[in-house]
């Protein structure tokens, strides 16, 4: 998960004030000094961290509101403010001309070319027909891995390989560009800024004139994020940030609180290795996952995406009706493998993200789904839609002809028939409200049925 040492931090501290018989200047002093640790370790600006926690300490002080408990009430601050802290509003990039130009700038080793390839995708899943430009001409793998990245997408590359004028290459396709909606610039980068970077860039945005410049920062830099951002920022006017890394660091608070001194908010997150770990930065939505109170939009967007809106009302009904096969369950299975890892799927969902569940339990369980497809491949179609008719000796050709044990298509097996018992559980219950109520649940605060 992505930040999870600082994730598992404010949990442990919010657990101090839910847990708490009184809340008084002990408790949330306390509470702000575990914070300010938290974010510190993160590498978050220092200063930034002071106010927040003068701020906390401010609002701790007023009247609690009618109908909410004070615990209630410090939770919420505390979550208002971090909130605020990361950017508060969500900095989306509309697309209102033809073509909107991103440029892409930052230092080497900060993710750029990768995440051009990964903006390329997320626009042209959106519907708009995306052009990649690579004037990249220091780095010698730039050209062929943005190439590679258009053709992985599928959408149009444009470059010349031995061009070393990055202003002339993309002069070379202005007017072809003119007929694509979004049109990402990959930028040349440095191993520290030097005059001669700046003066490129310089030349740079006055041919290209983009719309939108966003600097790419690694999530490990830590608090030298603030002053690479100032630099660039005073180079290029940046506009937005996109934070890369941030799945494999304990340090992206640095780069993360970074837009405080370029005034502009963080875009994008990159959130893993694959071409989809790419999300938009909703600051609510990230600290509800921090702290373990979830991110349901987030979990439905990504639902959507990995599965039809066709594939999907089939399987309600199915559900509703009690009727469940393991093709079925397959294709829920494929869907959870497009959304990510369990781990962070898990992370998404209210209250499950608090629960201490070891690393090897979420390995297993990832371990788990692999084998069982390769068990899937392996049935025939009658298996498939009445795993009722497979008996020992089915079972042991289906173990030899995907190479798993015996043990492990029983397990498949036996989870096949928890879920169908769960899907007869709901036979007939239309009404999503009385599900709810029969799990012993309530619906979602903000959530209409």
């Amino acid at each position: 998960m992505v930040l999870e040492k600082l994730g598992d931090s404010l949990k442990n501290t919010l657990k101090k004030i839910t847990q708490a018989v009184f809340v008084d200047d002990t408790l949330i002093n306390e509470l702000v000094k575990d914070i300010q640790r938290a974010l510190l370790q993160s590498d978050a600006n220092v200063q930034l961290v002071l106010d927040l926690s003068k701020k906390i300490k401010e609002r701790a002080k007023e009247s609690t509101p009618a109908g909410i408990t004070k615990r209630e009430q410090l939770v919420t601050i505390v979550y208002e403010e971090l909130t605020n802290f990361l950017g508060k509003e969500t900095k989306e990039i509309a697309i209102t001309k033809k073509p909107t130009q991103i440029m892409l700038v930052g230092l080497f080793g900060s993710g750029k070319t990768t995440t051009a390839g990964k903006l390329a995708k997320f626009y042209k899943k959106r519907g708009y027909k995306v052009a990649v430009l690579q004037t990249d001409t220091w780095r010698p793998a730039a050209y062929d891995q943005l190439e590679q990245l258009a053709q992985q997408v599928g959408v149009d590359f444009f470059g010349i390989k031995r061009e070393k004028d990055p202003v002339l290459i993309y002069q070379a396709f202005e007017k072809k560009l003119q007929q694509y909606d979004v049109v990402l610039v990959d930028t040349a980068g440095r191993d520290a800024l030097s005059a001669e970077l700046i003066q490129e860039l310089h030349q740079l945005q006055a041919a290209v004139e983009a719309d939108e410049r966003l600097l790419v920062l690694s999530g490990d830099l830590g608090q030298a994020a603030q002053q690479q951002a100032k630099a660039f920022h005073d180079i290029c006017n940046v506009t937005g940030l996109i934070v890369t890394k941030l799945e494999g660091t304990a340090k992206g608070g640095g780069a993360l609180s970074a837009c405080a001194v370029t005034g502009a908010s963080v875009v994008f997150i990159g959130v893993g290795e694959k071409i989809d770990d790419l999300e938009l930065f909703h600051p609510q939505r990230f600290v509800g996952r921090l702290i373990g109170m979830g991110d349901l939009e987030t979990l439905l967007e990504k639902a959507q995406e990995a599965i039809s809106e066709e594939t999907a009302q089939d399987l309600q009904e199915k559900f509703l009706k009690g009727e469940f096969t393991l093709i079925d369950l397959y294709e829920q299975m494929k869907a959870l493998k497009k959304m990510g890892s369990l781990k962070k799927l898990m992370s998404m969902i209210p209250g499950m993200g608090s629960l201490q569940l070891p690393k090897e339990m979420m390995d297993v369980q990832e371990g788990k789904l692999e084998k069982w497809k390769f068990a899937m491949d392996s049935m025939t179609r009658a298996e498939l839609e009445n795993p009722d008719i497979i008996s020992a000796e089915r079972a042991d050709r289906i173990a030899a002809g995907s190479g798993l044990k015996i043990t492990e298509v029983r397990e498949l097996l036996k989870h096949y028939k928890e879920s169908k018992k769960l899907m007869k559980m709901f036979k007939g219950e239309q009404d999503i409200g009385k599900l709810m109520k029969r799990m012993g649940g309530k619906l979602p605060k903000g959530i209409g049925i």
